[in-house]
């Protein structure tokens, strides 16, 4: 029986040019499913005043029990308010500290060979001291092959991707670590849980070693659909909310 859905936001549930931008059909699906008992985490990229207006913009009238921010970071809705699981986010902080620390002697080395090779543009933000977005896919391509050697050489650094956007992150915070803390609280297994997503900073969580329900729609890149696929998942011919409400529907139904 599912007890927890995750599902990332932009692509998945989100669709920017729809109308509206999240199904009513979705809605209506997991607000029943929430009236049941059972809880719902927007597992996304963004940060939470990003994922705040973007869920303003969709009108959305459910509302999720948690939030899995920027791949890492946890928050949990309380009092009208989502409320930051401090003793978690207080040691992903630190855990990133640490490790950008090292990474900062070396942000002179990777800009530069960025900026010999390709028109792309690099910064820092809140969340990583290497920020990159590619001109092209192809660029993004070849950047994530000397990104990810260069974490060869740093114990415990990863790449987190999505389309042309990519960045530093500490190898033990993704959204598959963010869905089995959030699992591990309510006390529910993988067993019980659904996970859909459509890039690749999703496909950590799309293993059932932290979802036993997989799912992707139609708009997922094709390593996506191939990871859901291989660990009998489902693989929607709808796209954005409408494939994620029937890959729900699906799995509700079967079990």
């Amino acid at each position: 029986m599912i007890k927890l859905i995750s599902t990332d936001f932009d692509g998945t549930l989100f669709a920017e040019f729809e109308n509206p931008p999240i199904p009513v059909e979705l809605q209506e699906l997991i607000a029943g499913f929430q009236a049941g008992g059972g809880k719902w985490v927007i597992n996304t990229g963004r940060d939470l005043s990003s994922l705040m207006e973007g869920m303003a913009r969709s009108r959305i009238e459910i509302k999720p029990d948690y939030f899995g921010l920027v791949e890492r970071e946890i928050y949990i809705h309380k009092n009208a308010q989502y409320a930051s699981l401090d003793d978690w986010n207080l040691e992903c902080y630190r855990a990133h500290e640490q490790i950008f620390r090292r990474v900062r002697a070396d942000l002179p080395r990777l800009v530069s060979w960025v900026d010999s090779q390709f028109d792309a543009m690099v910064y820092e933000d809140a969340y990583s001291p290497f920020c990159l977005v590619a001109g092209r896919k192809a660029d993004a391509d070849a950047i994530q092959v000397y990104m990810e050697e260069y974490c060869g050489e740093v114990p415990g650094l990863q790449v987190v991707r999505n389309d042309v956007y990519s960045r530093f992150a500490h190898s033990n915070y993704d959204k598959g670590t963010v869905l089995a803390e959030i699992s591990r609280r309510l006390g529910i297994t993988a067993e019980e849980v659904f996970a859909v997503g459509d890039h690749y900073n999703d496909l950590p969580m799309l293993k059932t070693r932290y979802a036993r329900y997989l799912a992707a729609p139609s708009n997922a890149i094709e390593p996506v659909k191939q990871t859901v696929r291989e660990q009998g998942g489902y693989v929607s011919e709808l796209s954005e909310g409408r494939g994620v409400a029937e890959a729900l529907r699906f799995f509700l139904k079967r079990e």
